[in-house]
């Protein structure tokens, strides 16, 4: 069955990311530790499908309640697929949607792009990093190294920022061929990247409580008690995120 080649093949993935980039991982976590430690939020990004880490990590049970969604409405599918590609393809566009949010020298952003050669990706993450941001980017090397950049620059995200983990996708996300079909299917970026994230979030978690840090971390509002808890939390970020 193929659909069991393809959760092979997201096993593996996941299996090579966590054993051949755990020094990078581990580099990572402990800055967004720190920098979780000194009150500073986690920053989110992505055009696309590439949104969905964003809004998988805000506001989620057994989440970090430090996270700050950058949910740009016109780079999202919602408001017409066609048209989200066409924006993030835009160069500067980036630059001016930084501006629209509340992201702080000291913060860490995560920009997810699994091709890493769309403008947009690329500005903010630029614009971020020049603004003082620890910029890590979630992207796939062999996808990035495949094509061109559209940016003006030439450059890929992994090239513009702090940091990068090589989400490990193939040329074009998806992963599985069957014979009769003329494109792949089975796309890879999602399930790989919510692994990364959290992954890297629990991580962080435990290194904070080592430390002796209040970990500030969500309860499902399904659980008795959970709104008074997750209520100090909101107050807490709520200057912070503007989601919240």
């Amino acid at each position: 069955m193929k659909s069991l080649e393809y959760i092979e093949v997201i096993k593996n993935k996941i299996d090579k990311i966590f054993i051949e980039q755990r020094e990078i991982l581990n580099k990572i976590e402990d800055i967004v530790a720190d920098s979780i430690s000194k009150g500073y939020t986690v920053d989110i990004f992505g055009c696309g499908h590439s949104h969905i880490f964003a809004e998988e990590t805000f506001y989620r049970a057994g989440g970090l309640a430090c996270v700050n969604p950058i949910l740009e409405p016109v780079l999202m599918l919602h408001e017409g697929a066609e048209k989200s590609s066409k924006l993030e393809r835009m160069n500067y566009l980036g630059e001016i949607i930084y501006d629209n949010f509340n992201l702080r020298k000291g913060d860490v952003l995560f920009v997810f792009s699994t091709s890493g050669r769309n403008p947009v990706s690329i500005d903010f993450a630029i614009k971020a990093k020049n603004n003082g941001l620890t910029t890590v980017a979630i992207t796939s090397l062999k996808y990035s190294n495949a094509y061109s950049s559209k940016h003006v620059s030439g450059k890929k995200l992994y090239e513009v920022v702090d940091y990068y983990i090589d989400n490990m996708c193939d040329v074009g996300d998806a992963s599985i061929s069957i014979d009769g079909l003329k494109v792949k299917i089975g796309p890879t970026s999602t399930i790989i990247g919510a692994a990364i994230i959290n992954s890297i979030f629990i991580d962080v978690a435990e290194r904070l409580v080592t430390k002796g840090v209040d970990v500030p971390v969500f309860m499902s509002g399904n659980i008795d008690g959970s709104d008074e808890f997750n209520k100090n939390l909101i107050n807490k970020y709520r200057p912070l995120i503007k989601m919240l």
